[in-house]
Protein backbone atom coordinates (compact mmCIF):
# COMPACT_ATOMS: atom_id res chain seq x y z
CA UNK A 1 0.00 0.00 0.00
CA UNK A 2 1.46 3.70 -0.42
CA UNK A 3 2.41 4.98 2.33
CA UNK A 4 0.33 8.43 1.86
CA UNK A 5 -2.76 6.37 1.50
CA UNK A 6 -1.40 3.84 4.54
CA UNK A 7 -0.67 7.29 6.79
CA UNK A 8 -4.17 9.04 5.37
CA UNK A 9 -6.20 5.90 6.55
CA UNK A 10 -4.60 5.27 9.69
CA UNK A 11 -5.27 9.09 10.48
CA UNK A 12 -8.83 9.08 9.90
CA UNK A 13 -9.05 5.46 11.85
CA UNK A 14 -7.35 7.37 15.03
CA UNK A 15 -9.60 10.24 14.67
CA UNK A 16 -12.53 7.82 14.62
CA UNK A 17 -11.73 6.24 17.60
CA UNK A 18 -11.10 9.57 19.38
CA UNK A 19 -14.47 10.81 18.39
CA UNK A 20 -15.96 7.72 19.07
CA UNK A 21 -14.38 8.03 22.88
CA UNK A 22 -15.30 11.76 23.38
CA UNK A 23 -19.14 11.06 22.68
CA UNK A 24 -19.00 7.73 24.91
CA UNK A 25 -17.66 9.72 27.76
CA UNK A 26 -20.17 12.43 27.28
CA UNK A 27 -22.81 9.71 27.75
CA UNK A 28 -21.31 7.14 29.60
CA UNK A 29 -18.53 8.49 32.40
CA UNK A 30 -17.62 7.66 35.44
CA UNK A 31 -16.06 10.34 37.55
CA UNK A 32 -12.27 9.53 38.22
CA UNK A 33 -10.88 8.25 41.70
CA UNK A 34 -10.31 10.59 44.30
CA UNK A 35 -7.29 10.61 46.46
CA UNK A 36 -9.53 11.98 49.06
CA UNK A 37 -13.01 10.22 48.78
CA UNK A 38 -16.04 12.54 50.48
CA UNK A 39 -19.06 10.02 50.66
CA UNK A 40 -22.71 11.15 51.47
CA UNK A 41 -25.83 9.54 51.88
CA UNK A 42 -29.39 9.43 53.58
CA UNK A 43 -29.92 7.01 56.07
CA UNK A 44 -32.19 5.08 53.90
CA UNK A 45 -31.07 2.42 51.48
CA UNK A 46 -33.59 3.41 48.67
CA UNK A 47 -32.77 7.23 49.84
CA UNK A 48 -36.56 7.54 49.58
CA UNK A 49 -38.65 9.26 52.29
CA UNK A 50 -42.61 10.03 52.57
CA UNK A 51 -43.42 13.71 52.59
CA UNK A 52 -43.00 15.26 56.72
CA UNK A 53 -40.71 11.95 57.02
CA UNK A 54 -36.81 13.04 58.79
CA UNK A 55 -34.12 12.48 56.73
CA UNK A 56 -30.39 11.93 58.42
CA UNK A 57 -27.24 12.15 56.05
CA UNK A 58 -24.39 10.07 57.02
CA UNK A 59 -21.07 11.65 55.78
CA UNK A 60 -17.52 9.79 55.34
CA UNK A 61 -14.12 11.14 54.52
CA UNK A 62 -11.81 8.42 53.12
CA UNK A 63 -8.09 8.77 52.66
CA UNK A 64 -5.67 6.10 51.50
CA UNK A 65 -9.01 3.85 52.23
CA UNK A 66 -9.39 4.46 55.49
CA UNK A 67 -11.05 6.95 57.59
CA UNK A 68 -9.92 10.48 57.63
CA UNK A 69 -9.90 11.27 61.66
CA UNK A 70 -10.46 14.58 62.28
CA UNK A 71 -11.51 15.81 59.30
CA UNK A 72 -13.51 19.58 58.82
CA UNK A 73 -16.83 18.83 57.15
CA UNK A 74 -18.13 22.29 55.58
CA UNK A 75 -21.41 20.97 54.64
CA UNK A 76 -24.89 22.49 53.56
CA UNK A 77 -28.42 21.35 52.84
CA UNK A 78 -31.22 22.68 50.81
CA UNK A 79 -33.70 21.73 47.70
CA UNK A 80 -31.52 20.72 45.02
CA UNK A 81 -30.04 23.74 42.44
CA UNK A 82 -31.42 25.89 44.83
CA UNK A 83 -30.13 28.32 47.73
CA UNK A 84 -29.03 25.96 51.05
CA UNK A 85 -31.41 26.57 54.04
CA UNK A 86 -28.55 25.20 56.08
CA UNK A 87 -24.55 25.82 56.39
CA UNK A 88 -22.38 24.95 58.76
CA UNK A 89 -18.49 23.28 59.91
CA UNK A 90 -18.43 20.27 62.15
CA UNK A 91 -15.36 18.15 62.64
CA UNK A 92 -15.41 14.18 61.81
CA UNK A 93 -13.96 13.25 64.65
CA UNK A 94 -13.91 9.42 63.89
CA UNK A 95 -13.68 9.98 59.88
CA UNK A 96 -17.56 9.89 59.94
CA UNK A 97 -20.93 12.22 60.63
CA UNK A 98 -24.14 12.26 60.89
CA UNK A 99 -26.58 15.06 60.02
CA UNK A 100 -29.70 16.01 60.88
CA UNK A 101 -31.42 16.79 57.35
CA UNK A 102 -35.11 18.18 58.38
CA UNK A 103 -37.81 16.58 56.35
CA UNK A 104 -40.26 17.67 53.12
CA UNK A 105 -43.89 19.04 53.21
CA UNK A 106 -44.44 18.50 49.04
CA UNK A 107 -43.05 16.05 47.08
CA UNK A 108 -38.98 17.18 45.82
CA UNK A 109 -35.45 16.10 46.87
CA UNK A 110 -33.48 17.48 49.64
CA UNK A 111 -29.80 17.67 49.21
CA UNK A 112 -26.25 17.48 50.68
CA UNK A 113 -23.07 18.68 49.91
CA UNK A 114 -20.14 18.41 52.39
CA UNK A 115 -16.46 19.56 51.75
CA UNK A 116 -13.11 18.85 52.54
CA UNK A 117 -9.89 20.58 52.39
CA UNK A 118 -6.81 18.39 52.32
CA UNK A 119 -3.27 19.98 52.21
CA UNK A 120 -5.20 22.31 49.96
CA UNK A 121 -6.74 20.34 48.17
CA UNK A 122 -10.92 20.63 48.10
CA UNK A 123 -12.67 17.77 47.57
CA UNK A 124 -16.62 17.37 47.75
CA UNK A 125 -19.52 14.93 47.74
CA UNK A 126 -23.38 15.03 47.92
CA UNK A 127 -26.02 12.88 48.92
CA UNK A 128 -30.11 13.59 48.12
CA UNK A 129 -33.14 12.31 49.74
CA UNK A 130 -36.23 11.78 47.58
CA UNK A 131 -39.80 12.75 49.39
CA UNK A 132 -42.44 11.01 47.23
CA UNK A 133 -40.99 11.47 44.50
CA UNK A 134 -44.08 9.56 42.83
CA UNK A 135 -45.87 12.36 43.53
CA UNK A 136 -44.03 15.37 41.60
CA UNK A 137 -46.04 17.41 38.95
CA UNK A 138 -44.85 18.97 36.30
CA UNK A 139 -44.93 23.12 36.50
CA UNK A 140 -44.84 23.20 32.60
CA UNK A 141 -48.17 24.03 30.75
CA UNK A 142 -49.74 21.87 27.74
CA UNK A 143 -50.28 24.20 24.61
CA UNK A 144 -54.23 23.50 23.81
CA UNK A 145 -52.63 23.00 20.10
CA UNK A 146 -49.60 21.26 20.80
CA UNK A 147 -50.31 18.21 18.39
CA UNK A 148 -51.49 20.49 15.91
CA UNK A 149 -48.22 22.34 15.87
CA UNK A 150 -46.23 19.31 15.75
CA UNK A 151 -48.37 17.58 13.56
CA UNK A 152 -48.16 20.53 10.93
CA UNK A 153 -44.10 20.66 10.83
CA UNK A 154 -43.98 16.87 10.47
CA UNK A 155 -46.08 17.38 7.13
CA UNK A 156 -44.14 20.20 5.64
CA UNK A 157 -40.87 17.63 6.68
CA UNK A 158 -42.73 15.10 4.49
CA UNK A 159 -42.57 17.41 1.41
CA UNK A 160 -38.80 17.82 1.50
CA UNK A 161 -36.91 14.56 -0.51
CA UNK A 162 -34.74 12.86 1.79
CA UNK A 163 -31.69 13.18 -1.01
CA UNK A 164 -29.75 10.77 0.99
CA UNK A 165 -25.98 10.18 0.45
CA UNK A 166 -23.94 7.29 1.69
CA UNK A 167 -20.53 7.69 2.09
CA UNK A 168 -18.35 4.24 2.51
CA UNK A 169 -15.69 4.05 5.51
CA UNK A 170 -13.37 1.16 4.58
CA UNK A 171 -11.38 1.81 7.41
CA UNK A 172 -14.34 1.48 9.70
CA UNK A 173 -15.83 -1.16 8.62
CA UNK A 174 -15.36 -4.67 9.82
CA UNK A 175 -16.07 -8.38 8.80
CA UNK A 176 -19.64 -8.08 9.20
CA UNK A 177 -20.52 -4.49 9.40
CA UNK A 178 -20.09 -1.96 6.83
CA UNK A 179 -19.99 1.41 7.91
CA UNK A 180 -21.03 4.86 6.15
CA UNK A 181 -21.35 8.69 6.68
CA UNK A 182 -24.84 9.38 5.95
CA UNK A 183 -25.93 12.88 4.92
CA UNK A 184 -29.95 13.18 4.55
CA UNK A 185 -32.03 16.05 3.90
CA UNK A 186 -33.46 17.65 6.87
CA UNK A 187 -36.57 20.09 7.71
CA UNK A 188 -35.44 22.80 5.27
CA UNK A 189 -34.15 22.99 1.96
CA UNK A 190 -30.21 23.21 1.98
CA UNK A 191 -30.26 22.07 5.54
CA UNK A 192 -28.17 18.80 6.46
CA UNK A 193 -28.34 16.25 8.88
CA UNK A 194 -25.19 13.82 9.47
CA UNK A 195 -24.61 10.71 11.10
CA UNK A 196 -22.38 7.41 11.15
CA UNK A 197 -24.95 4.16 9.65
CA UNK A 198 -23.61 0.91 10.61
CA UNK A 199 -25.26 -1.85 8.71
CA UNK A 200 -24.75 -5.93 9.05
CA UNK A 201 -23.21 -7.43 5.53
CA UNK A 202 -25.27 -10.64 5.57
CA UNK A 203 -28.22 -10.47 3.38
CA UNK A 204 -31.21 -9.85 5.31
CA UNK A 205 -33.90 -8.17 7.26
CA UNK A 206 -32.70 -6.37 10.64
CA UNK A 207 -34.06 -4.05 13.26
CA UNK A 208 -33.14 -0.56 13.38
CA UNK A 209 -31.48 1.05 17.08
CA UNK A 210 -31.82 5.49 16.54
CA UNK A 211 -28.77 7.03 18.99
CA UNK A 212 -29.35 10.67 19.54
CA UNK A 213 -26.85 12.73 21.01
CA UNK A 214 -26.22 14.44 24.29
CA UNK A 215 -25.58 17.68 24.26
CA UNK A 216 -22.05 19.34 22.80
CA UNK A 217 -20.77 19.85 19.81
CA UNK A 218 -18.32 16.38 18.25
CA UNK A 219 -18.16 13.75 15.88
CA UNK A 220 -19.44 10.44 16.10
CA UNK A 221 -17.93 6.89 14.82
CA UNK A 222 -20.83 4.93 14.93
CA UNK A 223 -22.27 1.56 17.10
CA UNK A 224 -20.29 -0.99 15.38
CA UNK A 225 -20.70 -3.65 18.68
CA UNK A 226 -24.70 -3.12 18.16
CA UNK A 227 -24.50 -3.34 14.37
CA UNK A 228 -22.33 -6.84 14.52
CA UNK A 229 -25.59 -8.33 16.73
CA UNK A 230 -27.67 -7.74 13.49
CA UNK A 231 -28.78 -4.49 14.07
CA UNK A 232 -28.61 -1.18 11.92
CA UNK A 233 -27.47 1.20 13.72
CA UNK A 234 -27.39 4.88 13.14
CA UNK A 235 -25.60 7.84 15.35
CA UNK A 236 -26.77 11.21 14.65
CA UNK A 237 -25.48 14.76 15.09
CA UNK A 238 -28.12 17.77 15.35
CA UNK A 239 -26.36 20.50 14.43
CA UNK A 240 -26.35 20.20 10.24
CA UNK A 241 -22.40 19.86 9.99
CA UNK A 242 -20.81 16.41 9.15
CA UNK A 243 -19.62 14.19 11.95
CA UNK A 244 -16.37 12.59 10.78
CA UNK A 245 -14.58 16.29 10.67
CA UNK A 246 -11.01 16.90 12.80
CA UNK A 247 -12.27 17.30 16.47
CA UNK A 248 -10.51 21.22 16.44
CA UNK A 249 -13.68 21.73 14.15
CA UNK A 250 -15.96 20.76 17.06
CA UNK A 251 -14.15 22.82 19.40
CA UNK A 252 -14.02 26.23 17.50
CA UNK A 253 -18.18 25.72 16.91
CA UNK A 254 -18.29 24.62 20.55
CA UNK A 255 -16.39 28.25 21.36
CA UNK A 256 -17.85 30.56 18.97
CA UNK A 257 -20.98 29.27 16.34
CA UNK A 258 -22.37 27.05 18.53
CA UNK A 259 -22.02 28.25 22.04
CA UNK A 260 -25.27 28.41 23.75
CA UNK A 261 -27.29 27.19 20.59
CA UNK A 262 -30.02 26.14 22.92
CA UNK A 263 -30.96 29.52 23.21
CA UNK A 264 -30.97 30.44 19.83
CA UNK A 265 -34.48 31.95 18.24
CA UNK A 266 -36.01 30.67 21.84
CA UNK A 267 -38.76 33.71 21.45
CA UNK A 268 -40.48 32.23 18.43
CA UNK A 269 -41.73 28.79 18.43
CA UNK A 270 -41.14 28.75 14.89
CA UNK A 271 -37.86 29.29 14.87
CA UNK A 272 -36.27 28.00 18.31
CA UNK A 273 -32.99 26.20 17.68
CA UNK A 274 -34.17 22.70 18.85
CA UNK A 275 -37.70 22.47 15.88
CA UNK A 276 -34.79 21.57 13.40
CA UNK A 277 -33.20 18.76 15.60
CA UNK A 278 -36.49 17.00 16.90
CA UNK A 279 -37.52 17.12 13.48
CA UNK A 280 -34.27 15.57 11.82
CA UNK A 281 -34.81 12.94 14.44
CA UNK A 282 -38.02 12.22 12.79
CA UNK A 283 -36.18 12.86 9.52
CA UNK A 284 -33.52 9.94 10.47
CA UNK A 285 -36.32 7.42 11.25
CA UNK A 286 -37.63 8.13 7.66
CA UNK A 287 -34.22 7.34 6.31
CA UNK A 288 -33.72 4.20 8.46
CA UNK A 289 -37.90 2.70 7.73
CA UNK A 290 -36.84 3.65 3.85
CA UNK A 291 -33.84 0.79 4.05
CA UNK A 292 -33.96 -2.36 2.26
CA UNK A 293 -32.33 -4.34 5.08
CA UNK A 294 -35.30 -2.75 7.71
CA UNK A 295 -37.56 -5.33 8.71
CA UNK A 296 -40.50 -3.23 8.53
CA UNK A 297 -41.43 -3.75 12.15
CA UNK A 298 -38.45 -2.88 14.92
CA UNK A 299 -37.24 0.38 15.51
CA UNK A 300 -35.82 2.14 18.69
CA UNK A 301 -34.76 5.10 19.61
CA UNK A 302 -31.70 5.96 22.89
CA UNK A 303 -29.52 8.39 24.52
CA UNK A 304 -28.59 10.19 27.51
CA UNK A 305 -29.43 13.68 29.09
CA UNK A 306 -30.11 15.93 25.59
CA UNK A 307 -29.82 12.75 24.28
CA UNK A 308 -32.32 10.97 26.65
CA UNK A 309 -35.23 13.86 25.81
CA UNK A 310 -34.61 13.60 21.81
CA UNK A 311 -35.51 9.57 22.80
CA UNK A 312 -38.09 10.54 24.70
CA UNK A 313 -39.55 13.17 21.83
CA UNK A 314 -38.90 11.41 19.18
CA UNK A 315 -40.85 8.29 20.41
CA UNK A 316 -44.09 10.83 20.99
CA UNK A 317 -43.79 12.27 17.60
CA UNK A 318 -42.75 9.42 15.32
CA UNK A 319 -45.82 5.98 15.88
CA UNK A 320 -42.89 4.10 13.77
CA UNK A 321 -40.63 3.77 17.02
CA UNK A 322 -41.53 1.22 19.19
CA UNK A 323 -39.15 1.12 22.07
CA UNK A 324 -37.25 4.47 23.92
CA UNK A 325 -34.20 3.67 26.24
CA UNK A 326 -33.10 7.23 28.10
CA UNK A 327 -30.39 8.13 30.60
CA UNK A 328 -31.27 11.01 32.68
CA UNK A 329 -32.99 13.37 30.20
CA UNK A 330 -32.68 16.88 29.87
CA UNK A 331 -35.02 19.63 28.67
CA UNK A 332 -37.87 18.43 31.58
CA UNK A 333 -39.77 20.54 33.31
CA UNK A 334 -37.38 23.48 32.85
CA UNK A 335 -40.08 26.46 34.71
CA UNK A 336 -39.86 24.15 37.66
CA UNK A 337 -37.53 27.08 39.07
CA UNK A 338 -40.02 29.86 38.46
CA UNK A 339 -42.23 27.58 41.18
CA UNK A 340 -39.78 27.36 43.94
CA UNK A 341 -37.91 24.31 43.00
CA UNK A 342 -35.54 22.77 40.36
CA UNK A 343 -36.11 22.71 36.64
CA UNK A 344 -34.28 20.63 33.83
CA UNK A 345 -31.09 21.78 31.85
CA UNK A 346 -30.53 23.54 30.50
CA UNK A 347 -31.79 25.65 33.76
CA UNK A 348 -33.07 28.53 31.63
CA UNK A 349 -34.65 29.90 34.88
CA UNK A 350 -31.57 30.05 37.39
CA UNK A 351 -31.38 33.31 39.03
CA UNK A 352 -28.67 34.13 36.75
CA UNK A 353 -30.53 33.36 33.45
CA UNK A 354 -33.64 34.62 34.90
CA UNK A 355 -33.89 38.41 33.75
CA UNK A 356 -32.61 37.27 30.09
CA UNK A 357 -35.02 34.16 29.73
CA UNK A 358 -38.34 34.91 31.83
CA UNK A 359 -40.18 36.75 28.84
CA UNK A 360 -43.65 35.96 27.99
CA UNK A 361 -42.61 35.31 24.01
CA UNK A 362 -39.84 32.82 25.60
CA UNK A 363 -42.61 30.96 28.26
CA UNK A 364 -45.08 30.85 25.36
CA UNK A 365 -42.49 28.75 23.17
CA UNK A 366 -40.69 26.76 25.76
CA UNK A 367 -43.90 24.40 26.48
CA UNK A 368 -44.17 23.06 23.18
CA UNK A 369 -40.26 21.51 23.49
CA UNK A 370 -40.27 20.42 26.96
CA UNK A 371 -40.19 16.67 27.08
CA UNK A 372 -43.14 16.65 29.61
CA UNK A 373 -45.65 17.06 27.00
CA UNK A 374 -43.91 14.61 24.88
CA UNK A 375 -43.61 12.07 27.72
CA UNK A 376 -47.86 12.33 28.06
CA UNK A 377 -48.24 10.98 24.62
CA UNK A 378 -45.80 8.35 24.63
CA UNK A 379 -47.24 5.21 23.55
CA UNK A 380 -44.38 3.12 23.47
CA UNK A 381 -42.71 0.72 26.27
CA UNK A 382 -39.42 2.65 27.41
CA UNK A 383 -36.93 2.08 30.07
CA UNK A 384 -34.83 4.78 32.31
CA UNK A 385 -32.08 5.21 34.23
CA UNK A 386 -31.07 7.85 36.15
CA UNK A 387 -29.63 8.96 39.82
CA UNK A 388 -30.66 11.09 42.54
CA UNK A 389 -27.35 12.52 42.85
CA UNK A 390 -27.54 14.31 39.05
CA UNK A 391 -26.39 18.24 39.37
CA UNK A 392 -27.23 18.67 35.42
CA UNK A 393 -30.36 17.32 35.41
CA UNK A 394 -32.23 17.36 38.48
CA UNK A 395 -34.36 14.33 39.59
CA UNK A 396 -36.78 16.64 40.41
CA UNK A 397 -37.31 17.37 36.87
CA UNK A 398 -36.82 13.66 35.71
CA UNK A 399 -39.80 12.35 37.60
CA UNK A 400 -41.91 15.25 36.41
CA UNK A 401 -41.69 13.56 33.28
CA UNK A 402 -41.89 10.05 34.10
CA UNK A 403 -44.53 10.35 36.41
CA UNK A 404 -47.02 11.78 33.62
CA UNK A 405 -45.87 8.79 31.14
CA UNK A 406 -48.77 6.52 30.78
CA UNK A 407 -46.85 4.01 28.66
CA UNK A 408 -45.38 0.70 29.81
CA UNK A 409 -42.24 2.14 31.77
CA UNK A 410 -39.32 1.13 33.90
CA UNK A 411 -37.07 3.01 35.69
CA UNK A 412 -33.59 1.59 36.86
CA UNK A 413 -32.19 3.86 39.89
CA UNK A 414 -28.83 4.06 40.43
CA UNK A 415 -29.27 6.40 43.46
CA UNK A 416 -25.88 7.40 44.48
CA UNK A 417 -24.82 8.25 40.41
CA UNK A 418 -25.16 11.97 38.94
CA UNK A 419 -24.67 13.26 35.59
CA UNK A 420 -22.88 9.78 34.41
CA UNK A 421 -23.47 5.98 34.96
CA UNK A 422 -22.30 2.58 35.94
CA UNK A 423 -21.26 -0.07 33.34
CA UNK A 424 -23.96 -1.92 34.76
CA UNK A 425 -26.74 0.83 34.11
CA UNK A 426 -25.62 0.36 30.33
CA UNK A 427 -25.41 -3.05 29.98
CA UNK A 428 -29.34 -3.28 31.50
CA UNK A 429 -30.37 -0.65 28.91
CA UNK A 430 -28.32 -1.98 25.78
CA UNK A 431 -29.67 -5.56 26.65
CA UNK A 432 -33.15 -4.48 27.65
CA UNK A 433 -33.11 -2.64 23.70
CA UNK A 434 -31.32 -5.25 21.88
CA UNK A 435 -33.46 -8.19 23.21
CA UNK A 436 -37.07 -6.23 22.49
CA UNK A 437 -35.68 -5.66 19.17
CA UNK A 438 -34.47 -9.08 17.86
CA UNK A 439 -37.83 -10.23 19.72
CA UNK A 440 -40.69 -8.45 18.04
CA UNK A 441 -40.42 -5.85 20.74
CA UNK A 442 -40.79 -8.59 23.76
Amino acid sequence: MCPYIFNKMKKRVLLALACFFVGFVQLAAQPAQQYVQVIVAPDRADWTYKTGEPARFNVSVFKDGVPLKGASVSYEIGLEKLKPTEKATKTASNGTLSLEGGTLKVPGFLRCVAQVTVDGVTYRGLGTAGYSPDKIVPTVENPGDFDAFWRTAKQELATIPLDAKMTLMPERCTEKVNVYHLSLQNFKIGNRLYGILCVPKAPGKYPALLQVPGAGVRGYAGDIANAEKGIITLQIGIHGIPVDLPAQVYEDLRQVALNGYNTYNMDDKDRFYFKRVYLGCVRANDFLTSMPEYDGQNLAVTGGSQGGALSVITAALDSRVKLLGAFYPALSDVTGYLHGRAGGWPHYFTEQNLAYNNTKAKLETLPYYDVVNFARRVKVPGYYSWGYNDETCPPTSMHAFYNVTTAPKELFLAYDTGHWMYPEQRNKMNNWLVSRLKNGGK
